[in-house]
């Protein structure tokens, strides 16, 4: 074959990469904007269902404003020591 055969090849093949790597990059752009465009929609739809800030939900779904919601951390609460052990002992 050729030299130039080959470099053709080449050449198409560098051209088709590139054009496929475009569209991907496009694609990538259009999907990312998409993401925050609805990650704000939702953010703004949720603050706009969500009750307000010091109400806690019920079963129900139903929140009582008089009634503050607070994290406690697991590691706040300690168990105490076991001292009795059960089963057998030595």
């Amino acid at each position: 074959m050729p030299w130039w055969v080959v470099s053709v090849v080449a050449l198409l093949l560098a051209l088709f990469a590139a054009t496929y790597v475009r569209s991907l990059s496009r694609r990538v752009d259009r999907l990312t904007q998409r993401y925050w465009e609805l990650r704000y929609e939702h953010d703004r739809l949720q603050a706009r269902v969500e009750p307000s800030a010091g109400a806690v939900r019920t079963a129900d779904g139903a929140g009582d404003p008089g009634v503050a919601s607070a994290f406690i951390p697991l590691s706040s609460v300690r168990r105490e020591p076991n001292t009795q052990r059960s089963g057998t002992e030595r």
